[in-house]
């Protein structure tokens, strides 16, 4: 009989999709912040080469599928290039899970929105795949600021999304000792406002010479 032992791999925490500028800077973010994240890419050895380079703790490549398999999913795949259909395939696989929604409906060339005005990336979603509990998070933050968060020292801020207290909450839990302040924003309603005040921004940004590398903070 043999006494071989089977290792299973333990579920990560977070699962991201993508390895684009924001995929890459965001599973980096949340491993720095003690989580366990599973990055995944349409090209797994892509991942796996970007989970190498960074060597962070907690933080392993694979595919799509892998990444589907963590607690919680974060998409980081424009809606122009398929997100909605690539999440519609796999609605089993976010039954009941929490889904952080970091989508802006950009056209190719960031001049407009894809969407309608009635509606949002994070409605959509939501409207997709009912039984996954949708959050919109950092749709307001550019991937540059991931790079070096702190302004004059101080976190700038995230505005969170979300129909459910409780998907807040886990998101919150998730999100524990990243680099940013985090404001609930209200309903989900709320994020037509901020994908389109996130257009308006990086315009003037860009106009302002600060782009990309530009953020919000409310002051009081």
């Amino acid at each position: 009989m043999s006494n071989a032992i089977i290792f299973k791999r333990q579920k990560a925490e977070i699962g991201i999709l993508g390895t684009g500028s924001m995929g890459a800077r965001l599973a980096a973010m949340f491993a720095r912040a003690g989580r366990s994240v599973a990055l995944g890419s349409r090209s797994p050895d892509r991942a796996l080469a970007i989970a190498h380079d960074l060597a962070l703790p907690g933080l392993v490549g694979g595919s799509y599928e892998e990444a589907l398999e963590a607690e919680a999913v974060l998409p980081a795949i424009f809606i122009r290039d398929g997100l909605f259909d690539i999440l519609e395939r796999n609605a089993a696989a976010l039954d009941g899970k929490l889904l952080i929604d970091i989508s802006n409906p950009y056209n190719e060339d960031y001049s407009d929105f894809i969407l309608p005005w009635d509606t949002s990336g994070a409605e959509e979603l939501q409207k997709r795949l009912p039984r996954t509990r949708v959050v919109g998070a950092f749709k307001n933050v550019f991937s540059a600021v991931f790079d070096n968060p702190l302004f004059l020292g101080t976190p700038s801020d995230v505005f969170l999304l979300g129909d459910d207290d409780g998907a807040k909450q886990e998101f919150l839990r998730l999100a524990e000792g990243t680099p940013f302040r985090y404001l609930d924003a209200g309903p989900l309603i709320n994020a037509r406002a901020i994908e389109r005040m996130t257009m308006i921004t990086g315009a003037l940004g860009r106009r302002l010479g600060s782009y990309p590398r530009m953020n919000w903070r409310l002051l009081g």
